[in-house]
């Protein structure tokens, strides 16, 4: 199918594209190093309109599409693949269940500071005992008179350090393993954050475990319907499994990038390495597989934004995407060799980036049984 983008997909795409390599690719290196999170950058983002690209006006976005809003999530990868998680995170599992599932006064009191950029947001699902098996969430959520109390922990929860909203899950009916999902303030009493993690990539994302200890939040901060909020969640995750797609994208086109231009200029043997085959081999397999991948999140985007079914699509995109990313970045050093192994070139970072990506949102083992099974098996 042909994904010609709009003029204003377009404008959004190079408006990003040009923040990104003003504002993000020049300290990435520094934010990983030291695990900083660029708060500055980021209100200069939500100043922007980028924080809210998908959603309306009205509701504090700039009324883009799922493809607009991937198109950025690719831009912001490829300058730090940090930065476009906690973009990413914000975006698709924070503001899109307050978009989706929200009442208007919900939207109007939390989504719409979100949107734009007058907060940032967070999501949390994950537990120690409750990761792909969502089923097995502790956390929960008592109700006592027009309040929820709600207590429990989430852990490798993106962005909740810096967030003034999280969205998150707790049982809420024990008897029928009733899932419901929450809006809570993090200046709630009884909330709080452990230190950040120690992570492997993604430096420059904050990644915190959440502590809820009997948090009070009103009734009316219950998301959607009662016991409803394994169906929302799976329903977020879809959205988001585009989206990350794109990050995995972007990360694997700057990975690509740096190993081309390496390889047109190293010389060996009186050539430039570009010259032999092996290394054009690898150079052209990245290539194929970078271009199957856009097809794929772009097609899944697309489908988003027609109110298509996008289930099957967004597990090809997230599967095929993410693995095409971590491979794309390991070929990336072996070409650049003991160079590429330094942290003088960015392939490491984006090497050690990429994995996550292949985990978070649902592992590549969790999008081949949701392909299964959307095949009937």
């Amino acid at each position: 199918m042909d994904f010609d983008l709009t003029k204003e997909q377009k404008m959004i795409q190079d408006t990003v594209h040009e923040f990104a390599e003003k504002e993000i690719a020049p300290y990435a290196a520094q934010w990983d190093k030291n695990a900083v999170f660029p708060v500055n950058t980021f209100k200069k983002m939500g100043e922007l309109g980028f924080l809210g690209i998908p959603f309306p006006e009205e509701y504090g976005g700039v009324g883009g599409d799922m493809v607009s809003y991937c198109l950025a999530v690719e831009q912001i990868g490829h300058a730090c693949g940090g930065t476009g998680l906690s973009f990413e995170a914000h975006v698709s599992l924070a503001c899109y269940p307050l978009w989706k599932f929200g009442t208007e006064q919900q939207k109007q009191k939390y989504l719409v500071p979100l949107a734009s950029g007058q907060g940032l947001g967070s999501f949390g699902l994950t537990e120690a005992g409750a990761g792909s098996d969502a089923g097995g969430t502790k956390t929960t959520a008592v109700r006592e008179g027009d309040e929820w109390v709600i207590t429990g922990n989430k852990i490798f929860i993106t962005n909740g350090g810096y967030a003034s909203t999280v969205v998150l899950t707790a049982v809420t009916d024990p008897n029928q393993r009733g899932i419901s999902a929450f809006i809570v303030p993090t200046d709630s009493q009884g909330f709080s954050t452990a230190k950040p993690y120690e992570k492997m990539g993604m430096r420059a994302s904050n990644t915190v475990e959440l502590i809820l200890d009997h948090v009070r939040v009103p009734a009316e901060n219950l998301l959607g319907s009662p016991n409803a909020g394994f169906r929302q969640f799976l329903s977020t995750l879809d959205g988001g499994r585009v989206a990350i797609s794109a990050l995995a994208l972007g990360i694997a086109q700057a990975a690509f990038e740096t190993a081309l231009a390496y390889a047109k200029q190293r010389m060996q043997f009186g050539h430039s390495i570009s010259k032999f085959q092996s290394i054009q081999n690898k150079l052209a397999d990245m290539a194929m597989h970078l271009n199957l991948s856009r097809n794929a999140v772009l097609k899944a985007a697309w489908l988003h934004d027609q109110g298509r079914p996008f289930t099957l699509e967004a597990s090809f995109a997230k599967l095929f995407a993410s693995e095409t990313c971590t491979r794309t970045c390991d070929q990336a050093i072996q070409i650049l060799g003991g160079n590429g192994y330094m942290q003088d070139y960015p392939v490491e970072r984006n090497l050690r980036d990429a994995k996550l990506i292949e985990i978070g949102e649902g592992t590549s083992e969790i999008q081949r049984l949701v392909i299964a099974r959307q095949l009937g098996c």
